[in-house]
């Protein structure tokens, strides 16, 4: 299997650490509010991956974090944090906040049919950990403290953004125009990894003691002790948005090298924006669109899988109304072809083995997808549709087949036709409308399909 490597930046192939354990880990959600539907395109992703590696042999083990604690509105360690903002915004504690989205984001995942991780890890019950890793930078020389916070000192480590293959001062040219709230801090681009309980956050309300003060970490150190105490570095593929390359997942390698001088991960690799209507999704232009949104107008969340799989992950794609309509039909036609396995002997060829090798150049799930869509004329067998669920999870092969009262009045309207009863066969046909079968009529005879 071929990945592209963000690390890299070339395509490569895909070699894990052990024979033995294949281990992932996945920036989750930040539960301060609905994720939105370009949070959820990466995630699916991110299932054909770990489908991926099952169906080539390897035991996979992934870990996703939730962040419930330390993030930030700003990357650059400025605004509030996102769980007290959301708070502030429901009339709720923060803990309440992140009690309510985290299990709406369980929910989506269940009903997108993604499989599950090993672990889901919330970086608040990971808080000791996270301490334990700053005790280290400390104590190594690559962090310090200030009256406001302890920051990771990046002129400390010399290959700092090596992720990006952007140098550090070039970084700090960009950064010249920040605003920078602590004045005390070495370098614009350092980093918190623990905030004090003071100043702007003497309100904080999620805090916990620390050898230094009363604080909660930030961000980036969360996901760094998530992946230290679950799995163990080095791990083997690390995933997330094209947007934490620059700051979350740079601050995350320079913060677990430095402090276990390991390589954090082999491989990294980065799903691509989402537009809306070619614009970013954002609440100010009221294109933020939610699941929910979907489901308002008629769609399932199935009819959304199929429109991300269309895209590449590495390309940027563009969500429209019209492109939803489209992909709810060939969804819809997906669907129908596997109700054939009911109607007609299904022959299972090599479409799953052709469908696997595009998966496994680079996870190329739209010409996975074109592959299905061009042999939707020949019935398939339950293995196949099976083998298709491993590879993508669509819910072909959990179809159920119609009544056999829905089957006699198939076969009564078959004969009124035969017998060019049409009023008749036009009653047949309107009754079971109503129960939502329709029929074409072949040469072959009725295949009936769900309206």
């Amino acid at each position: 299997m071929k990945l592209y490597n963000t690390l890299g930046r070339e395509l490569q192939d895909f070699k894990p650490v052990s024979d033995e354990l294949v281990k992932i880990y996945t920036c989750g959600p930040t539960v301060y509010d609905y994720q939105h539907i370009g949070n959820y395109s990466g995630y699916i992703y991110w299932d054909v991956l770990v489908r991926m590696l099952k169906n080539q042999g390897f035991n996979a083990k992934r870990v996703m974090n939730i962040t419930d604690v330390g993030h930030l509105v700003s990357d650059s360690d400025e605004g509030e944090d996102k769980l007290e903002k959301g708070a502030a915004r429901e009339g709720k504690t923060a803990r309440q906040v992140a009690d309510f989205y985290t299990q709406d984001f369980y929910a989506s995942m269940r009903a997108l049919k993604l499989l599950e991780p090993d672990q889901y890890a919330k970086a608040t019950d990971y808080i000791p950990q996270q301490i334990e890793i700053i005790k280290i930078l400390l104590d190594k020389g690559f962090a310090y403290q200030t009256e406001q916070a302890i920051y990771f000192e990046v002129t400390k480590l010399a290959d700092y953004g090596k992720l990006t293959g952007q140098k550090l001062a070039d970084k700090e040219v960009g950064a010249r125009d920040d605003v920078v709230t602590d004045a005390a801090k070495h370098h614009p681009q350092d980093f918190a990894l623990w905030f004090f309980t003071v100043g702007r956050f003497a309100d904080h309300e999620m805090r916990w003691p620390s050898p230094w003060g009363e604080g909660f970490p930030g961000w980036h150190i969360e996901c760094s002790a998530i992946v230290h105490a679950t799995l163990g570095e080095p791990i083997d593929i690390h995933t997330g948005g094209v947007d934490h390359i620059g700051t979350h997942h740079t601050n995350e390698i320079a913060q677990t090298e430095a402090a276990f001088g390991v390589e954090l991960s082999r491989f990294w690799v980065h799903n691509n924006h989402m537009m809306v209507n070619g614009q970013k999704m954002s609440k100010s232009l009221g294109n933020f669109l939610t699941l929910k949104d979907l489901q308002d107008k008629g769609y399932s969340p199935m009819d959304f899988k199929i429109l991300v799989l269309q895209s590449h992950y590495r390309s940027q794609s563009n969500f429209t109304w019209e492109a939803l309509h489209a992909a709810a039909q060939a969804y819809k036609e997906i669907l129908a072809w596997a109700d054939l396995k009911f109607q007609k002997s299904g022959h299972a060829g090599d479409l799953a083995q052709q469908v696997a090798d595009k998966l496994s150049n680079d996870l190329n799930s739209s010409e996975a997808l074109a592959v299905i869509m061009t042999n939707l004329g020949a019935p398939p067998t339950q293995e196949l549709l099976d083998e298709l669920d491993k590879l993508l999870g669509l819910e072909l092969s959990q179809r159920q087949d119609i009544s056999d009262e829905q089957k006699e009045l198939i076969q009564q309207r078959e004969a009124a036709r035969r017998n060019q009863n049409w009023d008749e066969s036009d009653r047949l046909r309107d009754e079971l409308v109503k129960q939502g079968i329709g029929v074409n009529d072949t040469d072959s005879g009725p295949i009936w399909y769900r309206l």
